[in-house]
Formats: structure tokens, sequence, C-alpha cells
């Protein structure tokens, strides 16, 4: 028999964890339109907070500009909460994501989720993993890389790419293809997630 004292403990413990959710939700909410408000100041700042079922809240921002382009992208809550904690200056974070996208005149805003399975595959293979590959070989570009797909036990497909040149310990970096095409409907990089992998490799093996 379940005491009603401890039924109503794990209640109010689970609506206090809520509510301090929703007050960190609202309080990084704020945080970042002040600060786009402040990096694009006479340019129109909005945004709205989703709840993805895997990665939990995921905050988008629209910039747009006085001549009416639109420049899309989000963030997810972890990111946002370890750049205002740590970062010295998280406005200026935030802002290079658009700065990046602005480069492309006419505005940009987010891309449509592919809706089956086969547009999904038709995502990776002709857009996700050519880019990914092309963009890691520029980025070092004196050193052989291989990149490939790859099953993992525990993540499911993976994009791998790695350091041949390296033979002892650690030489691959990989990445869940589902995190990839995240990025990438949020107007994210998704090469820059395996790119500071094998950055981290680098130093590890002293070759920075």
């Amino acid at each position: 028999m379940t005491n009603n004292n401890t039924v109503n403990d794990n209640q109010n413990e689970q609506q206090t964890n809520e509510e301090e959710i929703a007050r960190l939700i609202e309080v990084l909410d704020s945080n970042a339109r002040h600060a786009l408000n402040i990096m694009f100041e006479g340019d129109q700042v909005d945004g709205q907070i989703l709840t993805h079922e895997l990665y939990g809240p995921i905050f988008t921002y629209r910039v747009q500009l006085q001549n009416g382009d639109g420049y899309v992208c989000g963030f997810f809550m972890r990111e946002l909460l370890e750049k205002f904690q740590n970062n010295a200056n998280p406005a200026l974070w935030l802002a290079s994501f658009f700065s990046d996208l602005m480069q492309q005149e006419g505005g940009k805003l987010l891309p449509k989720p592919p809706e089956s399975e086969d547009e999904a595959k038709v995502l990776i293979d002709g857009t996700i993993v050519p880019y990914c590959a092309r963009t890691i070989r520029e980025e070092f570009n004196q050193e052989q890389v291989y990149v490939d797909l790859e099953f993992h036990e525990e993540h499911g497909p993976v994009l791998e790419a790695g350091f041949t040149s390296i033979q002892d310990g650690n030489n691959v970096c990989a990445i869940p293809l589902h995190i990839l095409i995240s990025h990438y409907l949020l107007n994210r990089d998704p090469a820059e997630l395996l790119i500071q992998g094998l950055y981290r490799i680098r130093e590890e093996h002293g070759l920075e």
C-alpha cells in the first residue's frame, strides 16, 4: 500500500522541478532575445520555443533585417545554458550564427523537415553527408581524412570521420545521423560537430 504522504511528496517534487525548468526556459529565452536585440539593434528579433521528444526544449530565433530579409537559427537548451553560464560573451556567440547565415542574400528560413524515410535518406545521402565530407576535407586539407557512414550498436547510424595517419589510440569521431539532421534543420552547420571532434583528437595526440 502506498503512503499518501509519499505520493504527495513525489507530486510536489515533480511540480517543483517542472516549475524550475519553466523558469529556466523563460530566463534563457529572455537572455537570448536581449542578446540578439543588442547585437542586431534596429532589426526585428522574434522567436519561439519548441519541445522536441528527444532533445527537449529547442529555441528558435529570427532576425529580420530592415530590408525584409529574415534569418532563422535554432539552439538546444543545454548549449544555451552552458554558453550563458560559462561564455564570456554569449551575445557574440549567438550573433555569430546569424552573421554566417546573412552571407546568403535574400534571407534563410528553417529548411523543411523530411516527411518520410525516403525523403530523410535523400537529405542524408544527397546533402548532409557530401557537405560534411567536403567541409571536413577542406578544413584539414593537409591531412588524409576519411569520412564514412557506419552503424553503431548503441547510437544507430553514424557519420564517422578520422585521420588515417594516426595509428595508435583514438583516431575517429562519430556523430549519430539524427543529430546531424537536427543541426541541419536548425540552420546549424552539421560538419562543425565533426570538425570539433577531429580537433579534439589532434589535441589528444599532441598535433595542435
